[in-house]
């Protein structure tokens, strides 16, 4: 007969279940991790505005402040404030001069973007070719060449073939040509997610194809156009190589005209900073303005 000792335990000790495989052990606490990575999430956040919109705070704060001021404390705040930069420029002729071809060139270019890329998109997107997906393809591609690449070709061919060199047109239509690729790519996902019943329904009731482009297709599709109009009008405004090569003297750009006015007053650094601060402004307040259309017209793509 075998006899089995049981050594007591202690008064108030606690007993812990064996882990095995019926039994669940402890399980690792996830919530630290979690929120260290969300502080590191909101730390690089806050690095990439900091670097992003440090130099175009300093360069508004800038344009408040005189030479001294910027020569003795480079990093402080205007200590008195000044308008006096920003009223020379607004009152010069030739920043308005700049500023009126800007945007005649802007609006040329986003008008033929968004009116030719969305012919080309529509049938791409509603209608079944051999060559479809090839032609699409060529556009996708077109998406890696920058206007960089071709600029000596575009400028023999915009001055010597076309004779529309130091004007509007020889500056939109190579920036329109150059803006479609990435227009097609975002509309035709909005085009291809509208029903065929309703082009089916459209049809019946006595419309053409190209009623139903311009009643039906184009309001619906209208997020997207909105998108790449924005996308296009901000890259004409910001735009400087090809403006550089073929506009001289009153029909130059503002990005031109900053680098003019820089080159001239050169020691008047509070100057440049009030004349490039007013020259992105426009950009920016069409870019603020427009920025929640933009991003449903991005999602719309995607969903597309």
């Amino acid at each position: 007969m075998t006899t089995t000792t049981t050594t007591p335990r202690p008064a108030g000790t606690a007993t812990t279940p064996p882990s095995g495989p019926g039994r669940p052990g402890r399980r690792p606490r996830q919530g630290s991790g979690r929120s260290e990575g969300g502080v590191m999430v909101y730390l690089v956040s806050l690095v990439v505005v900091a670097l992003t919109l440090g130099p175009v705070l300093y360069a508004v704060l800038g344009g408040f402040r005189t030479n001294a001021q910027l020569a003795s404390d480079p990093a402080g705040l205007p200590d008195p404030w000044v308008g006096d930069n920003y009223r020379r420029v607004v009152t010069d002729s030739d920043f308005w001069t700049y500023a009126v071809n800007s945007t005649a060139v802007a609006v040329i270019t986003t008008v033929v973007t968004v009116v030719f890329g969305l012919m080309a998109a529509y049938p791409l997107a509603r209608y079944q070719f051999r060559w479809r997906e090839p032609l699409f393809m060529v556009f996708v591609v077109g998406l890696l060449f920058p206007a960089t690449v071709a600029i000596i070709p575009l400028f023999i061919l915009v001055t010597r073939d076309l004779g529309i060199g130091n004007t509007w047109w020889g500056v939109a239509l190579p920036q329109a040509a150059f803006a479609l690729p990435m227009t097609i790519v975002i509309l035709r996902p909005f085009l291809m997610a509208i029903p065929r019943e309703m082009e089916e329904a459209a049809l019946i009731d006595g419309a053409n194809r190209l009623q139903f482009f311009w009643r039906i297709l184009l309001p619906l599709s209208a997020p997207g156009a909105i998108t790449v109009g924005v996308l296009a009008f901000v890259g004409s405004w910001n735009a400087y190589l090809l403006p550089l090569l073929l506009l001289r003297g009153d029909m130059k750009t503002l990005p031109l005209g900053v680098a003019d006015f820089s080159s001239q007053y050169s020691s008047d650094t509070a100057g440049v900073f009030a004349f490039t601060t007013l020259a992105m402004i426009p950009a920016l307040i069409f870019f603020l303005a427009m920025q929640k259309r933009i991003v449903s017209g991005l999602q719309g793509a995607v969903k597309g």
